[in-house]
């Protein structure tokens, strides 16, 4: 698949192949462990809390049209940025602190 954002002009009047983004996240040195570790939280809080502030956002993102496979993902992530700023403030889980507001 090509795009026309795949060359940029030189100085020179010149066209050259545009620098590639690069992927974030995960890359072939990730850890295999704790990644099944969030996934496995994440299929949990899926499974079992309905009522926790993670469920409802893992609906808001399919109502708004994420496939599900993606949403689950998402909801990994943000457990493990939960996680990563609750070890690093050396506090408990507190479900209404751990979120962003609900943009209208």
């Amino acid at each position: 698949m090509r795009s026309s954002s795949d060359w940029v002009r030189e100085e020179s009047g010149g066209w050259r192949r545009a620098k590639v983004q690069q992927t974030r996240g995960l890359n072939y040195t990730h850890n295999r462990h704790l990644k099944a570790i969030f996934k496995g939280a994440a299929t949990t809080v899926l499974m079992q809390w309905h009522d926790d502030p993670l469920y409802h956002d893992y609906q808001r993102l399919l109502a708004g049209g994420t496939k599900p496979n993606l949403a689950k993902v998402t909801l990994a992530r943000k457990i493990a940025a939960i996680v990563l700023s609750m070890w690093k403030a050396g506090e408990v889980y507190h479900p209404v602190k751990h979120r962003k507001p609900i943009s209208q």
